[in-house]
């Protein structure tokens, strides 16, 4: 039995697709050289990469915030904020902070906005499958059976005035990995702004956020990772500024087990990954929360009931990749999306 990770976009793929030096001076615009750090953080490879500032202390508050967002939010640490609301359910409401409380909000919403296709409480499977982790594992359908009842959005009851979440079924479980990653992007790079930074990129294991423009003035041009080869061979890019790109795919995280692969992204009704023509989708959004939840959302919905989704979300685009080769784009992106691999081909 064998797990895998893969980080979908990376930093070093975004910058690929442009020439960029490093070279760390001491103030703003003295140089075209970026400053850039990288941390395995929140299950992930983070990067953020600054090109108008070489303040190393800026970049150490991004970091900071990361890693109190992580001892927070994180569903496998103990004594977080999030495995206390867990260990809470089915008793009474739990006082959460504001971080916690508008994560799980906009969670909810997202789960109603799918009809359940996406659902935060999806965290007894998660952790029945363990995918990515060492004790990832095929779990019977027993366990299965056993878990799906105490799955359920409608059963997270929200209280905005007394800033409380209850989880109204004993053994409920949060699993917010569908959602924390886009959360945390969007503050790093509100936090960077708050210092100034006009120019940055932002990088959390396959959720992109361009800070601005390029320094010169032009778009960023990010990547599109080809979903059966490994990371940076791309499909094509696109070309955005003060956007989000979130991609998910069949090919992120996986159990290989009795000669089967099963990938990560769980379907909350059957309890086994969800089994469609997708293998890879990449949102592009203003923010890289909606990005996130909507990536796993609309992978469910499977590619033809996908596409007409994100159709009717304003301000939202999206790539598909089918398991036969093909790409299928929202009508947003065209003239935008530029394929760059002849093994594929542009449907639309």
């Amino acid at each position: 039995m064998k797990t895998f990770f893969k980080s979908l976009i990376s930093l070093s793929l975004v910058t690929s697709l442009f020439f960029v030096g490093c070279n760390n001076t001491v103030s703003k615009n003295t140089s075209s050289d970026p400053l850039k750090r990288t941390e395995l953080l929140m299950g992930t490879t983070v990067s953020v990469t600054l090109f108008d500032h070489q303040d190393p202390e800026i970049l150490n508050d991004a970091f900071n915030l990361v890693k109190e967002l992580e001892n927070e939010l994180s569903l496998n640490k103990s004594s977080t904020l999030l495995t206390e609301l867990n260990a809470s359910s089915g008793t009474a409401p739990y006082k959460v902070n504001s971080t916690l409380f508008d994560i799980v909000e906009k969670g909810v919403y997202y789960s109603e906005l799918t009809n359940g296709s996406f659902d935060l409480s999806v965290g007894p499977i998660v952790k029945l499958w363990s995918i990515g982790l060492p004790e990832a594992r095929v779990p019977s359908q027993e366990e299965i059976d056993a878990a799906l009842p105490t799955i359920g959005y409608e059963n997270i009851i929200l209280d905005p005035d007394a800033s409380t979440i209850y989880l109204e079924k004993p053994n409920m479980k949060l699993d917010l990995g569908g959602i924390a990653k886009g959360y945390t992007a969007d503050a790093i790079a509100e936090l960077l702004a708050s210092k100034g930074v006009e120019h940055a990129l932002v990088d959390l294991g396959g959720n992109i956020y361009t800070l601005g423009h390029k320094v010169d003035g032009s778009l960023w041009k990010v990547g599109i990772q080809d979903p059966f080869e490994n990371r940076n061979n791309i499909v094509g890019y696109v070309s955005v500024a003060d956007q989000s790109v979130v991609t998910s795919g069949i090919y992120e995280r996986f159990l290989e087990a009795n000669g089967k692969k099963y990938h990560h992204i769980l379907d909350p009704k059957t309890g086994y990954p969800f089994d469609n023509d997708i293998a890879g989708i990449s949102i592009i959004s203003d923010k890289s929360i909606d990005g996130d939840a909507l990536s796993t959302a609309v992978f469910s919905k499977g590619l033809e009931e996908g596409l007409a989704f994100v159709q009717t979300l304003p301000g939202v685009d999206a790539i598909f990749i089918s398991k036969d080769s093909k790409i299928y784009i929202t009508e947003g992106l065209k003239g935008n999306f530029v394929l760059t691999n002849e093994a594929f081909e542009l449907i639309n």
